[in-house]
């Protein structure tokens, strides 16, 4: 008999992968966690029936999130992460030396024990003396802190359950606080394709471009997301993604790297026209 996992991207949508074996599942206080086993796209994680990251495509997600940032500011020492309990984005982090501290807020410690027993590809570097995991909710976590972080990086599930707190204007105006004068947001912004998501996409622009003088979108091709396309928030109080990013200075650091160039970079902030007028809306 086959199994197939299927994810319902709309009522009339679903994206599907065959299953080889289930490795993990529980349910925490505030969802369900699965992993499995897949031939075509490895280890697989899921969080309340939705993919968080497979091990063959993941690297897209999280270089994309943790580069173009650190090229536009390579004086970053001081990091946080708010969700990413994967650990993906923290090792993409860890490739830059100057970086001293990487604080990973996780509300839910379940897919940090779950990662890190069946997907060291990520979690691994959760272990390393540079990061710090805090289990807590986000938002608790950031209403009392002002003026000490470089870089922000927003890496939560999806605006609707669990992770709906981090897509407020409270939540975006605290990130604001919470950073120096030249300190970065970046954060996931969803899909733009399917109806639902796009809706979503806009308010968070909207929130963010509120609360930050600089806010720019950017994109991504990632295989295993909703319709495959995916957007990034950059938002910044004094900081361009494109005028401030030192290429010159990133290609000399030799970071290894299979999705992120700098050309790249720069290309990912030239939107196709629909999503363009989306986000002017």
């Amino acid at each position: 008999m086959e199994l197939w996992f299927s994810e319902q991207h709309t009522p009339n949508v679903k994206f599907s992968i065959k299953v080889d074996k289930q490795l993990f599942s529980e349910t925490s206080e505030f969802q369900r966690v699965d992993i499995f086993d897949s031939a075509e796209f490895g280890r697989v994680l899921t969080l309340d029936g939705r993919i968080m990251l497979t091990e063959k495509d993941e690297f897209i997600y999280h270089e994309m999130i943790a580069h173009v940032p650190m090229c536009a500011n390579l004086e970053i020492k001081k990091v946080l992460l708010v969700g990413g309990g994967d650990g993906g984005t923290a090792r993409e982090l860890l490739k830059y030396d100057t970086i001293e501290q990487i604080d990973l807020v996780e509300m839910d410690e379940v897919v940090v024990r779950a990662c890190k027993k069946f997907i060291p590809q990520t979690a691994a570097c959760l272990d390393n003396p540079r990061v710090n995991v805090v289990i807590n909710e986000p938002l608790k976590f950031l209403r009392r802190i002002e003026n000490a972080y470089d870089l922000i990086i927003v890496d939560p599930t999806d605006p609707f359950g669990p992770g709906e707190g981090l897509f407020t204007k409270e939540f975006y105006g605290n990130c604001r606080h919470a950073l120096h004068d030249l300190g970065i947001m970046v954060n996931q912004h969803e899909n733009s394709y399917y109806q639902k998501d796009a809706a979503a996409m806009q308010r968070a622009h909207a929130r963010v471009g509120d609360i930050f003088p600089i806010s720019s979108v950017y994109q991504i091709h990632i295989p295993t997301y909703p319709s495959g396309h995916w957007l990034f928030g950059f938002a910044s109080k004094k900081i361009h993604p494109i005028a401030d990013a030192d290429f010159q200075r990133w290609q000399s650091l030799n970071i290894q790297t299979n999705y992120y160039n700098t050309k790249i970079h720069s290309g990912a902030f030239a939107l196709p026209t629909y999503v363009e007028k989306l986000l002017s809306r």
